[in-house]
């Protein structure tokens, strides 16, 4: 479970750095943000989460705010599972969970 909670954190952690690169890059780019290759790497880690943000979003929601609404999104799954692994760290005791 430990193992599960971890990946989860990781893929959440991943993703928001992503974004906040993306949204870095953006702001440095300009215009012409999206034919910079790095900028379009960015954005192919975050899509998965953007979609399932997108999907799971009322209609009401422009899409260039799409982005802001899967940072929040990840940025609630990440301290979950920084919860659910502090739980389960002092279930089992500090010296097995590092």
């Amino acid at each position: 479970m430990l193992f599960a909670v971890t990946a989860v954190k990781l893929i959440a952690e991943i993703a928001l750095m992503a974004l906040i690169g993306r949204f870095v890059l953006g702001l440095m780019a300009g215009a012409k943000r999206h034919d910079n290759l790095i900028y379009q790497l960015l954005g192919f880690v975050t899509q998965p989460f953007e979609k399932l943000v997108r999907a799971i979003s009322p209609r009401l929601v422009l899409d260039r705010h799409i982005p802001l609404a899967a940072g929040a999104f990840l940025l609630m799954v990440w301290f979950i599972s920084l919860l659910f692994k502090a739980q389960i760290c002092l279930e089992i005791g500090m010296d097995q969970c590092r």
